[in-house]
């Protein structure tokens, strides 16, 4: 709120957008003492992206920031570079940097599974890369959530199955053993069970309320709540009447089995 720092901020551009369901549009702040800018995209609000940005705060080691005004929704840039355009320029790279890409990939899966974050083909994620010691580090981080718990289809929720996202596919099959594979999601679902112990309050207060919210229609609750059950060999799921309790159970079964794994 602090508006003695804004004398020098203006807009420089304004672009808008035709593609998405919420015909976005990005504005560029620059500082006009250094030319410096900030880019931010303003969107139609809606339950689905609120929750889905939540619930990435939460569960993945990525933060959030966005404002709120009644129907309109103000997002920080997510930098990086899009999915699409990384499948195609960055993978011809050596043998460590390509286990890399492929490690960061399958963590990234996870966190879109156990949160039941859908439609992560290349151009709704982007690919942060730090330049480190030996090599770079990636990291995959979704920008577009509106498809958080709203498909029916189990595969919608596993970015493995897009064709977008192939090239990596392959490339796993190639560099990695179902081992090691196994490896990096029980990592990952470790991590993701401390971060919502770690903020468990927020959390249990954030699903309670979205289990009371219509995120999709009952006929997709209903499929996907039977994919579930089939894929984690669990009857729990077919209880579920909304999206929220899905993500809900879903989250539940993760901590679970973090707490028995941790036993062992």
């Amino acid at each position: 709120g602090e508006k003695r720092f804004s004398k020098h901020l203006a807009i420089d551009r304004i672009d808008f957008s035709l593609f998405g369901n919420s015909k976005p549009f990005r504005i560029r702040i620059i500082n006009r003492l250094n030319d410096n800018y900030d880019h931010f995209y303003v969107k139609r609000a809606d339950a689905s992206r609120l929750y889905g940005m939540e619930l990435e705060d939460i569960m993945s080691p990525n933060k959030m920031y966005y404002l709120l005004d009644g129907d309109t929704l103000i997002e920080s840039h997510i930098p990086g570079i899009p999915g699409d355009l990384f499948v195609k320029t960055h993978l011809k790279t050596s043998h460590f940097e390509q286990i890399r890409i492929v490690k960061e990939f399958v963590k990234f899966s996870e966190r879109c599974f156990v949160r039941l974050l859908g439609d992560m083909r290349a151009y709704n994620y982007v690919v942060d890369v730090t330049p480190d010691i030996e090599g770079n580090q990636y990291r995959f981080r979704a920008i577009d959530f509106d498809q958080q718990s709203y498909e029916g289809r189990k595969r919608f929720y596993l970015p493995q199955f897009f064709k977008s996202n192939n090239p990596i596919i392959l490339l796993g099959i190639e560099k990695m053993n179902r081992g090691s594979i196994e490896q990096y999601q029980y990592e990952e679902r470790s991590r993701i069970a401390a971060r919502i112990l770690t903020e468990s309050t927020r959390a249990l207060s954030l699903l309670e309320i979205m289990k009371l919210d219509r995120l999709s229609s009952s006929e997709k609750v209903a499929q996907l709540a039977l994919e579930l059950s089939e894929h984690h060999s669990n009857p729990k799921f077919l209880n579920s009447i909304s999206m929220g309790e899905l993500v809900q159970e879903n989250i539940q079964l993760l901590l679970d089995k973090a707490f028995r794994q941790g036993m062992e």
